[in-house]
């Protein structure tokens, strides 16, 4: 069974993004093992630059990360490669196929991964040109592995 973690900075706020991840968790279950992992992230208050900000929640998500040596990691980045959904589903596939039984999902916060986490993903993925709220991608996220 394929074994899927979503690592991410961040709870879900509202109540319904909370509903909606429970219907895809719920969903995926047949299919794979699927787990959140929610890291704790840095206020956005301005008195720290948006650099730090993003240096310290990378050391959080290397320190979660460092339970996943053999998983693919996956790191969602506007600047990623971007998929239809039929592509993106073929590409689970061929990753499964080649032997990759856990995939690594990685959610940055409102300023995105740091580059040193980016240089740890084996893909880059981009949902859009557009920008979404780290909540928005997460539920996006579980809607595309399961579709």
């Amino acid at each position: 069974m394929l074994h899927i973690k979503v690592v991410c900075l961040g709870k879900l706020k509202e109540q319904y993004w909370r509903e909606a991840e429970a219907v895809y968790l719920k969903r995926l279950q047949i299919f794979a093992k699927v787990e959140i992992i929610e890291l704790k992230e840095e206020s956005f208050d301005g008195k720290m630059p948006a650099v730090l900000i993003k240096e310290k929640e990378a050391q959080l998500l290397k320190n979660a990360l460092g339970k996943f040596q053999d998983a693919f990691l996956i790191a969602l980045d506007e600047h990623g490669k971007q998929f239809s959904s039929v592509e993106f589903a073929q590409k689970i596939s061929v990753l499964t196929l080649a032997g990759n039984s856990q995939l690594v999902f990685v959610v940055g916060g409102p300023l995105g991964l740091d580059e040193s986490i980016l240089k740890m993903a084996k893909l880059k993925l981009s949902f859009s040109s557009f920008t979404f709220t780290h909540q928005m991608i997460r539920v996006f996220l579980l809607e595309q592995v399961y579709r």
